[in-house]
Order: structure tokens, then sequence, then C-alpha cells
């Protein structure tokens, strides 16, 4: 595949594969990453990808980063959903007795 194919395939398939991936997920600013994502790894296999398979790579591609997108949504948690209490403690080991008894023992 060339970069002229490239270009001819984002032309013909993007509108495509947008709308597919927006039926999915439901939101417009994931299904536009989802797009991008599926062209630039297309762009990567330029090479390896003939123009007559360009079609089912783009949406076979779509697919499993739309899948991907969503395992890694499920796995985020929601930041007003965290709770402090357990991932952080108010116990802090401080040296400052320690500290203060040497420089005691320094004094004249």
């Amino acid at each position: 595949m060339t970069a002229a194919e490239y270009n001819k395939a984002v032309d013909q398939h993007s509108d495509g594969i947008y709308r597919f991936i927006l039926k999915n997920v439901r939101n417009r600013d994931k299904a536009a990453d989802v797009v991008q994502d599926t062209f630039e790894k297309l762009w990567r296999k330029l090479g390896e990808v003939s123009g007559d398979k360009v079609r089912s790579y783009l949406f076979t591609t779509a697919y499993h980063t739309m899948i991907d997108m969503i395992r890694r949504d499920r796995k985020q948690e929601d930041f007003e959903t965290v709770r402090p209490d357990h991932y952080a403690h108010d116990e802090q080991y401080t040296d400052l007795q320690e500290v203060l008894h040497i420089a005691l023992e320094l004094l004249p």
C-alpha cells in the first residue's frame, strides 16, 4: 500500500468507521480517538496491508481498539468514588524525637 492509497482509504472509510464506533460507545470524543488510533495502526503496517483488504483491516482494527478502550475504561475508577482512607494513612513516622535527643546530648 502506498501513501496515496492510504489517503484514499482515509477518505473512503473514516466516516463509516466513526459511525460504527459511535453507535457502540455513544461518545463522540472516544469514537474519534478510536478512529485516529485505527488509522495510526494502518500507517504503521502500510507495507503489510494490501489495498483490496484495507476496509476489512480497518473495521477489524477499529473493533479491537474499541474493545481495548472499553476494558481500559472499566479498570479506571471514577475520582469521586475513590476512598482516600484505602490509599493513604494519617500515621507518620517522624524521627524528630531522636534528633532532639541527639542534639540535647551534644549541648555543653
